[in-house]
């Protein structure tokens, strides 16, 4: 199976200008734990920034959620694949780089996002209707 068929397409973005502040309000609108940090421009990278992100800059270093901008603490360039590699490489890359989350990304395009819940997800699906 490929990483297609499990990624996830509509991914939330955020501007790298936002405060950290701005994103922990979209994460929690969202219900989601993870942003992809949108491009400034075609030749940049997508950036991620996640709750270990802002626990390691807010709490952890005593950063200030109103002065401190995404770009300043976001992942940047996020780890990413295409979405057509083989979902055992994408979950050998995960383990391999300890990283929760994925960008799908092809001709520097984002196409979506990958996490290890759905990795697993996929696996569980799978085992169940094999029995």
């Amino acid at each position: 199976m490929l990483v297609a068929g499990i990624m996830k397409k509509d991914v939330i973005t955020i501007s790298p200008l936002a405060t950290v502040r701005e994103a922990l309000a979209v994460m929690k609108e969202h219900g989601v734990r993870s942003l992809v940090v949108e491009k400034r421009h075609a030749g940049d990278a997508y950036g991620l920034i996640a709750y270990r992100d802002v626990a390691r800059s807010v709490i952890a270093e005593d950063g200030d959620i109103d002065l401190l901008n995404v770009y300043d603490i976001a992942q940047k360039p996020a780890l990413q694949v295409s979405q057509h590699l083989e979902i055992r490489y994408l979950a050998r890359l995960m383990i391999q780089y300890a990283v929760k989350g994925v960008l799908v990304i092809d001709n520097n395009e984002l196409q979506g996002f990958v996490s290890d819940t759905d990795v697993v997800g996929n696996l569980i699906d799978r085992a169940l209707r094999d029995t």
